[in-house]
This record gives C-alpha cells, structure tokens and sequence, in this order.
C-alpha cells in the first residue's frame, strides 16, 4: 500500500508503507550506520521520533533475539530507500516488517533518503508524519506545524520501579532516563551489583543503597525537560564516583553549572570519530544525540573538557578537576558501532576501586 511522508515544511514523499499500517507524527531525524538497525529500532533514545537511515538496504540480516536494546521500542517511525523482504543471516528468527508490525510501528519505504537527508542537514530537524494517501496533505502540513512535540520522553521510557541485576563485585546505582541494554550488560561483565532507578529518584535514596558509584544513562529528549535530575546529579556529584553517557553526559555537565543546546540535526550514526585531548588519540564511536554541551560554558566551572569530536568540534567528554566524576557524550557500549573505547567502563571500575580505598572481597 502506498503512503505519504509529509514535512511541517510542505515537502512530500510518497512510497511504499510496510509494517504497522497505522499513521504516525514525530521528530525527523537520520542515522548513518550502515548496520545495527535492530539496535537503533529499539533504542529508548529514539523515542517520539521518525528514524531515516541513510544506509539504502535496511533489513537484510532480518531480526534476532539478542540484540535489542530494551523490550518495548520507542520509536515513531521508520524511513528507508529499500526494506529486504528475504533477508538471511544465521541468526534471523524474522524480517524487519513482521517485527514492526508485531510492535506496532510505521514504516515508509522507497524514499529517495539522499534528499531527505540534504534538507534535515539544510534545515534543521523536522516535524514529519506517515500517513495513508487518503490524508489531505495542506491540512497535515499546518497540523505539523502547529503540533508541539511532547517534552516527558524520559518519563516514558524509564523503568517505573528500582529493581536488582545481582553481580558480587561494585554496587552501581544506575539511573534510568532510558537506558540501552548494552550498559547494563557491560557492567554486568565487569560482575557490577547494578541496582537500576527511576529517573526520579531522589540522591537521598540513591545514597541509601551505599553504592560504590552511579551511572548516569542515555535517554531521549532535551535535558532540560528534567530539572529534578539535574538537582539529583548536583546533590551526587562529590559523594561517589559518578559516570555519564549522552544525556547522563548533558545532566552532569548542567549539574555542574555548564550549559546545553540543541544542534541543528544532532549526531545518529556509528562512525563518527572523537578525539581524546589527554592521549591525544581518535576513536569511532556510536553516538546518539539531538543537544550536546556548550564548550564556552564550561569556562569557569569545576569540568574540564577530556574530548571533542572531529566533525563539528563539540564537546564529547568531560571530568571534575576535583572529584572522582566524568562523562562522555558518545556511547563507548556501542551497540551498534565500534567498541573502541569500551575501556572507559573498566576506568569506571578503577575509580571506584581508588574511591573505596580497597578491593573488594568475591564471595
């Protein structure tokens, strides 16, 4: 069945729909991965928008079990030049449409993505919408561009209650602005007692637990539509080893007294390269983000940027000059992307090794 993309500003496509038939509006966004779909697709990040992936063949390998990023996706919608229909790969268990019809999630195929790509770059991020032909265009147009996009993502995809992931080494308080699987697993191999928070969680209670350090989550969404946890992370910082990921990244730098600011079309991809200022060295990296750190706001805070990315020059990493707390604005988990600075969850474990003064003992 044929239906239309339509832009909040009068751009149209039409094309081939696949996966849930139901109609769909949010936030246009793209990401240059050429693999990883199944990741991205269920990355809590991505919620409350419309996905374009800028790699033209999307589904090939099909969907396994193991590599989602949280159960239930967030994602609006999905873009693509050409979605395989016979995928194969020894792992496939379904194709990319019986997965999104199953999670009740639209789809679009045979867009020329290039040029949708070039004006999301030329303009800016998007109001979209996919809806069936039927749907009067001028009329979704002015829908788009009266339509305020919805500012409680976090609150959507964070968990709704503390829960435990049992390991016998450090106890990692975790809170959850829409954590992907792929950091509780690394901790996980490092044998942390992670216990996962909502991301309303007061320092409080965090304290309470007697964690040996927090990790700060990625999540979707502007930071500062959660001034609680820019208040909880200010109350934390000093008190434990503290380590942020992308929007965990934003809290602590605003936490600190920094500030934030959306870019123009964000970084979505797996392949962005990101130097670090102390070893001088470069790694690709998978990143995720619509807002990032202004660099000048740093000046005269108690942070000091650690990395940069090579692109644009924005800030992709940051660490107190007096306490044991850093971040980074890419996601050294991956999933997908490459792993390259995978370590920095190994120098998590190290400062809290540091800060607790003693190994602990392994039952």
């Amino acid at each position: 069945m044929k239906k239309q993309l339509i832009l909040e500003d009068g751009t149209t496509f039409v094309g081939q729909g696949f996966g849930s038939d139901k109609d769909t509006i949010g936030e246009i966004v793209f990401t240059t991965g050429m693999t990883g779909y199944q990741e991205v697709l269920s990355d809590p990040s991505y919620c409350g928008q419309i996905v374009t992936f800028t790699y033209p063949l999307i589904g090939n390998y099909g969907i396994n079990r193991d590599d989602f990023e949280t159960i239930h996706p967030a994602v609006k919608g999905l873009i693509v030049k050409e979605a395989a229909s016979d995928p194969s790969n020894f792992r496939s268990q379904m194709t990319l449409d019986a997965y999104l019809k199953m999670k009740s999630i639209p789809a679009i195929a045979g867009i020329d993505t290039r040029k949708l790509t070039r004006i999301i770059r030329q303009h800016g991020t998007l109001k979209g919408a996919i809806v069936s032909m039927e749907e009067d265009a001028e009329a979704m147009i002015h829908r788009l561009q009266a339509t305020v996009l919805p500012k409680d993502q976090v609150d959507q995809v964070s968990t709704k209650s503390a829960y435990p992931s049992p390991g016998r080494g450090y106890r990692v308080v975790l809170m959850d602005f829409g954590m992907k699987h792929g950091i509780l697993r690394e901790l996980n191999k490092r044998d942390c007692d992670v216990i996962v928070v909502p991301h309303d969680t007061k320092a409080e209670e965090i304290l309470q637990f007697n964690p040996d350090g927090i990790m700060l989550t990625n999540g979707p969404g502007n930071p500062k539509d959660v001034p609680h946890a820019v208040e909880t992370v200010r109350e934390l910082i000093g008190k434990v080893p503290i380590f942020g990921i992308c929007l965990g990244h934003q809290l602590f730098a605003l936490a600190s007294g920094a500030d934030t600011f959306k870019l123009k079309f964000g970084h979505r991809g797996s392949n962005h390269p990101v130097k670090d200022l102390e070893t001088g060295k470069t790694a690709l990296t998978s990143q995720n983000h619509g807002y990032a750190v202004c660099e000048d706001s740093v000046a005269g805070t108690d942070l000091k940027v650690t990395h940069i990315a090579l692109n644009d020059g924005t800030v992709e990493g940051l660490a107190h000059k007096r306490y044991p707390a850093f971040s980074v604005q890419y996601h050294p988990e991956a999933s997908p992307g490459p792993e390259d600075d995978n370590q920095l969850f190994d120098r998590f474990i190290s400062m809290m090794k540091h800060n607790a003064g003693k190994e602990l003992q392994h039952a």
